[in-house]
């Protein structure tokens, strides 16, 4: 089954409420599919990070630069 990638831009919006976005997402997704989240480097990237840590979710870095960070989130089997 081909993997399908949903994409969620949390860039400029504040902590907690990218968090909550971003776990909302995770929620929603199916077997077949990963979330890529945009963030904003600092705050954003560290809140989100420590968050989903602790609510066992798995993510990878894609890209990232001085600004922004690019993660995907893989669906829980």
């Amino acid at each position: 089954m081909k993997k399908v990638s949903k994409l969620l831009d949390l860039e400029s919006i504040p902590c907690p409420l990218n968090v909550v976005k971003c776990k909302l997402a995770l929620e929603k997704l199916s077997s077949n599919e990963t979330l890529i989240v945009h963030l904003d480097k600092g705050e954003p990237e560290i809140m989100v990070k420590r968050a989903l840590k602790e609510m066992k979710y798995f993510f990878k870095t894609l890209e990232e630069n001085q600004k922004t960070i690019k993660l995907e989130f893989l669906h829980e089997s």
